[in-house]
């Protein structure tokens, strides 16, 4: 293949060969259902689904997993402080994930592993490091020795004797910088039986055991946050070596979506969630606002970047109904080798926009031309371009009749809809006066109306 992936692993852009001819697997890390989501949540979901679209395009099945973690401290910890059960807690947080997963316009995972529905896996995993020499139990839990791997920190560029778990030492543990696989039980936890006690799954024990489940003891590509790298990754890495399993060839990390200069968390009251954001832009907008960027280029949010974006997306959305009021119905062509070119290069996500940009520019200047064979080829072109991004105003997903308008968006509907109306009336009734009145005050409100074979179309003027 031509395309060029950035391995966290090696720390290079690496040319991407999948591990079976013609399928592409993905592991992606995904949420800890322990709140509503926002848009830092989600922003990785939508770089992986990029990622998945453009392997698909060049011709790969895709088998994707992205897993459920719902069972954590935190959903724990909140679920008691709202004193409901913690299942219908994490199950009421993975339902709002879902919700905002679709509604951005993220295919479904091939499928949605949850961790609680996995600890058998997780027995086999833990039964192995310990038969290897590589995890111990100590009082009902059990930890894997970080000094039994020697390859441990080459991830995250961590060095051994400055490791540091995040977690508490434990009774049990021989060594600081081991971390824990499995907990074991406390009075009104959830637990499950294991050979060395009750108890519930670390973190990063779920991981392994759901990745090595569906796509096997080697796979492509495992995605997640930066902020995964260490300790989670590291140890979900060192973990499945030791066990004897190759695990991930290429390791991708998306960065975050900061609020003055600080990473968006719940913890630090800086998120923005995603159904607040969807009260004032459109679904696409806000995809467009979170993809444009390079995947590994931190998102410093802001209204007037988001508002920027938003107009990025309906110059695209007009120049496209422009064309179909005009020529009628657009098929999706191909992209251009530039496009092609620019998400080869480890999904350079803002070159491919660029060209988007320059093709629509173009196919304006063809419509103004009334060279309308050129622009029906260019709308062809940037049907292709914008499908692969996820953002095709004329598919069933983004159009008007998909019900993606905002309360705003669907009232300035209403309101042109009901002139062009107006005007069209006084047009059959011969009162041309009428007519051009209604017409001027569409045009004093920034609405451009142009007549075509299929009726009037009109656009907000891009200022």
């Amino acid at each position: 293949m031509a395309l060029h992936l950035y391995d966290t692993a090696t720390r290079s852009v690496r040319e991407f060969h999948p591990a079976r001819s013609g399928t592409a697997s993905m592991y992606v890390c995904g949420a800890t259902v322990q709140g509503i989501p926002h848009i830092g949540h989600v922003r990785g979901a939508l770089n992986y689904d990029v990622l998945r679209r453009w392997l698909v395009h060049s011709g790969l099945d895709v088998l994707l997993v992205r897993n459920v973690t719902d069972i954590d401290d935190k959903i724990l910890t909140k679920a008691a402080a709202a004193d409901r059960p913690w299942w219908e807690w994490a199950a009421t947080h993975e339902r709002a994930f879902e919700s905002a997963y679709e509604s951005l316009g993220c295919l479904p995972p091939s499928i949605a592993p949850r961790a609680t529905g996995h600890v058998t896996q997780m027995v086999e995993l833990m039964q192995r490091l310990i038969d290897g020499g590589h995890a111990y139990a100590s009082g009902g839990d059990v930890y894997f020795s970080v000094k039994a791997f020697d390859g441990y920190g080459e991830l995250s560029g961590q060095k051994l004797d400055e490791v540091q778990q995040g977690e508490s030492l434990g009774e049990g543990k021989r060594d600081p910088r081991d971390f824990t696989l499995w907990k074991s039980a406390k009075p009104g936890e959830p637990s499950w039986p294991t050979p060395w006690g009750s108890g519930r799954p670390g973190w990063h024990l779920e991981c392994s055991a759901m990745a090595t489940t569906y796509l096997g003891a080697e796979f492509d590509i495992h995605g997640g946050g930066v902020d995964l790298v260490f300790p989670h990754h590291e140890n979900e890495r060192a973990q499945s070596n030791a066990a004897g399993d190759e695990f991930a060839r290429y390791w991708l990390h998306n960065a975050w979506v900061t609020m003055s200069g600080e990473k968006m968390s719940k913890s630090l009251g800086n998120t923005v969630s995603i159904p607040e954001m969807l009260k004032n832009y459109r679904a696409p907008e806000l995809r467009y606002y979170l993809v444009q960027p390079h995947y590994r280029s931190t998102i410093e949010y802001s209204d007037g970047a988001l508002g920027e974006a938003a107009q990025g997306y309906r110059r695209i959305e007009q120049f496209l109904r422009r064309t179909a009021g005009i020529v009628g119905g657009v098929h999706i062509g191909e992209v251009p080798n530039e496009f092609a070119a620019a998400l080869d290069d480890d999904l350079a996500t803002p070159q491919a926009f660029a060209v988007l940009h320059n093709t629509v520019r173009d196919g304006n200047a063809a419509l103004d031309a009334a060279d309308n064979s050129k622009a029906l080829e260019i709308a062809a072109s940037v049907r292709a371009m914008t499908d692969v991004l996820g953002l095709d105003p004329l598919s069933a997903r983004w159009s008007e009749a998909g019900g993606n308008e905002t309360p705003t968006r669907q009232a300035l509907s209403d309101l042109v809809e009901g002139l062009l109306t107006e005007r069209q009336q006084a047009r059959a009734e011969k009162d041309f006066a009428r007519a051009d009145a209604a017409r001027d005050r569409l045009q004093q409100a920034g609405i451009v109306v142009e007549d075509t074979p299929n009726g009037p179309q009109w656009t907000v003027k891009d200022v």
